[in-house]
């Protein structure tokens, strides 16, 4: 999850609350940014606001890795911050982090999802390259997966929808990643395309400030589309072994517009403009997922 500040930096004059720093450095960017649904009117009322602080939990933690303001040791200080108030420390520094724990009190659900994400975030601030597709999994192990295991959790499902929605969540993330590719770079030097396809396409990092992807980038990003889309089709098990109907309905339409941005980045090039989903694919989305007949 790579969200990137924008305008000055938030984290340059610490705020200030009940006489402590906050260590959370807000990009500014909310729900309403990102690719796809998050705690959505299609999830059930009750459970939306813990969806949401999850949501904002992850978001601020991104955020702090992403800064490129901090150092990678003030990055690791703030996260491990954010981690001891979800375990229970006082304090009002990490307003997100005060929220995320009362939400698990509330739920009953352990904080292991959370820390998860908080171990990929402390990754990204100290690993800026990734030897290949394993390494790259791995990563989208913490970074992503937990995201669908927790709303999973809320809502009571199985653990056999897991790998489904493991899958689906690493496919979330390498479009993202492949979107960004030239953003990382330049702005954080942190680069996701797996060495080992650059080097085996005679591609190289640099080549993620051209204007335009070179014939050999264009090979590593079909590359990796490839890969993605093995993981969408896997994907596509979730929603007929997802219980709740609002949640499964979620999860079809997210499965839908995975597909589709998979698409446009086929026919577009990240390096020239940020490649993006139109209103009518989420409209597409939307209604081929709510209306599709679950399978069982």
């Amino acid at each position: 999850m790579t969200a990137l500040a924008a305008g000055t930096p938030p984290d340059a004059v610490p705020e200030i609350v009940s006489g402590s720093a906050v260590v959370e450095t807000p990009s500014g960017k909310g729900r309403g940014d990102e690719n796809f649904p998050v705690g959505s009117w299609l999830i059930r009322r009750d459970l939306r606001v813990h969806v949401h602080a999850f949501y904002r939990f992850a978001r601020n933690a991104d955020d702090i890795a992403d800064s490129p303001m901090l150092a990678a040791a003030d990055k690791l200080r703030r996260l491990d911050r954010m981690a001891a108030i979800l375990d229970g420390d006082c304090g009002t520094d990490s307003p997100a982090a005060s929220a995320m724990r009362d939400s698990l009190i509330a739920t009953g659900l352990t904080a292991q999802h959370c820390h998860d994400v908080l171990q990929a975030f402390r990754q990204d601030a100290t690993k800026l390259r990734y030897r290949d597709w394993d390494d790259l999994m791995e990563y989208c192990r913490y970074s992503a997966a937990p995201v669908g295991r927790q709303l999973l959790d809320l809502h009571g499902e199985s653990r056999a929808t897991w790998p489904a929605s493991d899958a689906l969540c690493a496919a979330l993330q390498v479009l993202n990643h492949l979107q960004d590719c030239a953003a990382d770079y330049q702005a954080l030097d942190r680069v996701y395309l797996p060495l080992a396809d650059l080097e085996a396409a005679g591609a190289g990092v640099e080549m993620l400030t051209a204007p335009a992807a070179s014939p050999a980038l264009r090979v590593v990003l079909d590359t990796l589309l490839e890969r993605t889309e093995t993981l969408i089709r896997i994907a596509r098990d979730l929603p007929p072994g997802v219980a709740a109907r609002g949640l499964r309905w979620e999860s079809a339409v997210i499965v839908g517009l995975a597909a589709r941005l998979a698409r446009r980045l086929r026919r577009g090039d990240p390096l020239a403009t940020r490649v993006k989903l139109a209103p009518r694919d989420v409209a597409a989305a939307f209604l081929t997922g709510i209306l599709a007949r679950p399978r069982r």
